[in-house]
Order: structure tokens, then C-alpha cells, then sequence
């Protein structure tokens, strides 16, 4: 049992001078409060984390799919892809382990899809006409949050499927296309078109022929970044991207070779990797030029890699290729945390070699659009509104300057369709101000917490080398649900009536479900001792006026 009776640090000062009895003369009055959960704050697509799990735990699915589907279009994608940086500042983590948010949200995700649910739009038509270029993550996203917002919107997409780099880029044992493809016609059937095979290469010439009121692009980045190596007689070199698409379209490049070796440390090098051994060949080898610390791969990625039999070789940077053999120098850290050249050379043998050294977006047929401005790498530049420098054309995603993720990327798109909305609108869009961050430290849990996280089940490793089946399997309802339970409600009252139950003058009044409590100031002397009790510091101590 996890009992902690709080700290002087966490007591109001004026608790620790005074003590709780404060006489017929009240020096501080307790109110009830709202703070944000670090789950909500660290989530990128701004998903109300902390609201649906609460529906969740009273058992109202839909529902919290529905409060869900107001911030992510793609729960089904973004429970098996995104790296949840929610749970890695998930309070929870300080007693045992996070709460598997991304667990219960592919949970919602997949069962909206078996049910069916449909999505509530209440707006009315707008009149407006919207044109998203590029179907990936950001396009769809925008499309999604901008007809729900009353618009029209059109998706001219250059390739013959939407979905962008989630379906040409994430091999299908990590995002199987039933629900990819499920969830991408979900977005159309609340009326927004997409246009495949549709490439645009004047903006402007597009906007006007189509009559469209704004334009959102979120073109990704689709050209894998190229290094030069010196090379006698080079075999086979592929880059990453191109060798991921055309597995994923069933086209996969022939013999490999037994031997391949795939030079880069990000994500996308695991999944050459652990696609190249599915493909046929006997080794997957990683070069990458810094160590395991520094690699960009999130680590669960390079642990699931190195279970398949994926070898990393790190500290490696290649100097040479001739034929089969890679001349590849030892690495070193350095002070600074950069690689630096040691001197020493190996050699290592290959029959293939895949490129996976990061990517560039074509951002070419937009330089000569008045106004709009470019990074160094091809970036575009945005401003806070997600406008580019030309009025009424935005961008969002992997084109523009920030980390490059799916869920990074639907948050683009849902922040730039209420900014495209309010300029429509002839307007600014207004975010709420943010609340405070409610820490470990603010919590004061009296109640057993001894309830550690239901861990999602895997495909057999003799199992994966066969195909490109799913490999992690989902949480069942009584899975979803006990996982749902585990959170702390940081912040929020969830109606647990320790405040109640603990006042020794009967100052709280309880409102009914999901209306919580208010206090009688008459009776109430401001003792703390509801405050000590809140396990999620929904309460505050505030000093009386002229105290």
C-alpha cells in the first residue's frame, strides 16, 4: 500500500506556521480547482487524455471515443504508432509504472471500427471551400477538424492511396491497413473528398481553377536524404524509404542477398531491418555512428529489432564501399556527446546496403508562391497560426520545421483548421489559456495503488520472420477498463469523497454525479484537512482577504 502523508512542502505555508485549528477567525479558505494532467500537456495531438479514460472507467465507450475523435481522427492508428510521450510524463510512473494510454486508445480506436460508431457533426454549412494537398497524418487531420467545422473540404493526392508515409512508410506488423484504411474512409464519409493520383504543382493555378477559399499543404517528406560514399564497384544501395514502399505496395525489390546492412539510427532504420529479414534475407545488420544513448530510434524500437535477431553495430560510420565489402571506422563519444573519428577501420560484408539516413520534402513547386519563405533544408516557414507568408495557405507536418511524427503531424492539422476557420471567418482563433501543471509532488495519495500496468501481448517471434502480421496484439475491455482505473485523475476532482468524508464541520455539500461539491463557508475553518485528503489536488488553500 502506497500511504504518503504530505510533506511541509506540500502543505500551504500558512498550514505549516499556524497548524490545522484556525479558532472562530479564518486565516485561509479551501476552493476547489482545476489543474492540467502532464498527460494532456505532453500529448501532441492535444487530446483531453485525462477525460476519456474517466469514461472509460465508468464503462461509457462510445463516449469516450466520441470525446476522443474531438481532437484525433485516428485513434486505431495512433494507439499502435505513436510514441506516447503522454505516458512518459504520466504521474503514475513515480509509484509503479504509466498508465498504457496508447493501450486504451487503440482499444476505443478498434472498437469504434467493429461497432461502427459515427461521428456527431453539429455545425452547419459554412459555405467555404478548403484544399488540402497531401493525404498523410496532417492532411487528413486538417481535412477531418475543418468539416467538422461546417467547411468543404477537397484532398488532391499525388499518390494512388491516402494515408502518406502511415501507409507506405510504417511496415504493416506495426500498422495493419485494415484499420489504416478503415479509419482514413471514416474522414470521407462525413463528406470530405480525396482525389488520388493528383498532383499539384502550381498552388495558386490549383486554388483558383478549384474556387477555394484556403489551402492547407502537408506534401510530408518523401525523398530520402543521400550521402556520399566512396564506392570502387558499389552493390546493391537502396534508400530506406523507396525500399519501405515498395514492400508495402507488394513490390519489394528481389533478392536481397542473404546478408543485409542498413546505415542509419532512426526508426525508420529498425523498420528496413526487421522488413528486410521478413523479405527473405538471413541477417539484418544496423550500422549507426553514435551509441545506443544517442540513437534517435525510441528504444522500444531497437529492443523489438533486436529480438527479431537484428544485429546493431554501434559507433560505426561507413568510409568505403567495394562490392560486397564495407569499410566501416570506429567511433567514439566525445565530451559534448558527439561521434568523433578513432583511427580504426573493420571491415564487414554485405550484399545489400539500404540508406536510412533521414528525409527531405519537395518543397520546390512552391518557390515561386509571393511570400512564402524556406529553411535551409526546404522547410517551409510558418508562423504561430500555421499561415505560411502568403495569406490563406498553410502548411502543417513533416514540411515544416518541427519533430517529425504521425501525432505531431495530426496536431498540425487539427491547430491549423481552427486557424484556417477563424481566417475564413475573417477572425483570430483564441486558444484557452492552459491551467497549471499538477506534478507528483502535488498528490497526495492515502489509498492502495498496488496495481501494475497490463502489458499488451506479442506475436510469437517464430511467427514474425513469416509475414508482416501484427505483431503487438490489443487490450480486451476488462484489460481496457482495469488499465483506465490506474489513473491518478491528476488535477481533476473525480468525485472520490475523501473531502467529504474527512470535513469535521460538515462544510461540504455534495452536488450530485458529475457535479461534485461546493463549500459553506460558514461552517468551514479552513482546517486543510480536505486538502490533505484530495488525493489529486483538486483542492487549494488561498488566504482569507486582509490576512
Amino acid at each position: 500500500m502506497i500511504s504518503p502523508k504530505p510533506s511541509d512542502k506540500t502543505r500551504p505555508a500558512d498550514l505549516v506556521q499556524h497548524g490545522k485549528g484556525t479558532g472562530p477567525v479564518r486565516t485561509q479558505r479551501p476552493i476547489y480547482q482545476d489543474l492540467l494532467p502532464p498527460c494532456n500537456n505532453a500529448c501532441p495531438a492535444g487530446e483531453n487524455i485525462q477525460a476519456w479514460l474517466a469514461l472509460v472507467q465508468a464503462g461509457q465507450y462510445e463516449r469516450a471515443w466520441q470525446t476522443l475523435m474531438k481532437d484525433n481522427p485516428l485513434p486505431a492508428v495512433h494507439g499502435r504508432v505513436c510514441y506516447h510521450p503522454c505516458e512518459s510524463n504520466c504521474n503514475r510512473k513515480e509509484v509503479d509504472s504509466s498508465v498504457s494510454i496508447h493501450a486504451v486508445e487503440r482499444f476505443l480506436g478498434d472498437s469504434a471500427l467493429r461497432e461502427g460508431w459515427k461521428i456527431k457533426i453539429d455545425a452547419a454549412p459554412s459555405g467555404k471551400r478548403i484544399l488540402v494537398v497531401g493525404a498523410g497524418p496532417s492532411g487528413l487531420s486538417a481535412a477531418y477538424h475543418l468539416a467538422r467545422l461546417g467547411h468543404s473540404v477537397e484532398i488532391h493526392e499525388a499518390g494512388p492511396l491516402a494515408g502518406g508515409m502511415m501507409h507506405f512508410g510504417i511496415p504493416a506488423y506495426r500498422l495493419p491497413r485494415q484499420e489504416l484504411e478503415q479509419e482514413i474512409r471514416r474522414i470521407e464519409d462525413i463528406g470530405v473528398k480525396i482525389l488520388l493520383n493528383r498532383k499539384v504543382q502550381d498552388i495558386l493555378a490549383e486554388q483558383e481553377k478549384g474556387h477555394f477559399d484556403a489551402v492547407f499543404i502537408a506534401i510530408g517528406a518523401h525523398i530520402s536524404k543521400r550521402v556520399d560514399i566512396p564506392a570502387r564497384d558499389a552493390g546493391k544501395i537502396l534508400d530506406a524509404v523507396s525500399f519501405l514502399r515498395q514492400a508495402a505496395s507488394g513490390d519489394a525489390p528481389p533478392l536481397l542477398g542473404r546478408r543485409v546492412a542498413i546505415y542509419g539510427g532512426g526508426n525508420t532504420a529498425m523498420d528496413a531491418a526487421r522488413t528486410a529479414k521478413r523479405l527473405g534475407a538471413e541477417e539484418a545488420l544496423i550500422i549507426y555512428r553514435r551509441d545506443r544513448e544517442h540513437m534517435p530510434a525510441h528504444s522500444f524500437e531497437a529492443d523489438e529489432a533486436m529480438e527479431e535477431g537484428v544485429k546493431i553495430n554501434w559507433l560505426r560510420t561507413i568510409k568505403e564501399i567495394d562490392e560486397t565489402h564495407i569499410q566501416v571506422e570506429v567511433m567514439q563519444i566525445n565530451d559534448e556527446g558527439y561521434p568523433e573519428p578513432t583511427g580504426l577501420f573493420e571491415t564487414l560484408e554485405a550484399d545489400a546496403l539500404i540508406l536510412a539516413l533521414g528525409q527531405d520534402t519537395d518543397t520546390g513547386f512552391l518557390k515561386n508562391v509571393p511570400g512564402i519563405e524556406f529553411k535551409r533544408d526546404g522547410t517551409v516557414i510558418v508562423d504561430g497560426n500555421m499561415m505560411t507568408g502568403h495569406p490563406g495557405i498553410f502548411a502543417g507536418g513533416d514540411m515544416v520545421p518541427s519533430e517529425r511524427t504521425v501525432t505531431i503531424a495530426v496536431g498540425h492539422g487539427k491547430k491549423a483548421a481552427r486557424h484556417i476557420d477563424a481566417f475564413l471567418h475573417g477572425g483570430q482563433y483564441a486558444k484557452q489559456p492552459k491551467h497549471d501543471i499538477v506534478g507528483f509532488d502535488k498528490l497526495h495519495i492515502w489509498y492502495d495503488t498496488e496495481a501494475g500496468q497490463q502489458l499488451q501481448d506479442s506475436l510469437e517471434l517464430d511467427k514474425r520472420a513469416f509475414g508482416f502480421d501484427e505483431v503487438v496484439k490489443g487490450l480486451g475491455q476488462a484489460e481496457a477498463l482495469y488499465e483506465s482505473r490506474r489513473c491518478f485523475s491528476c488535477g481533476n476532482c473525480f468525485e472520490c469523497d475523501g473531502c467529504y468524508g474527512a470535513c469535521p464541520e460538515q462544510a461540504i455539500i455534495k452536488l450530485g454525479p458529475g457535479q461534485r461539491y461546493r463549500y459553506d463557508y460558514d461552517l468551514c475553518t479552513g482546517c486543510a484537512v480536505c486538502f490533505e485528503q484530495c488525493p489529486c489536488h483538486a483542492i487549494e488553500m488561498n488566504p482569507e482577504a486582509g490576512v
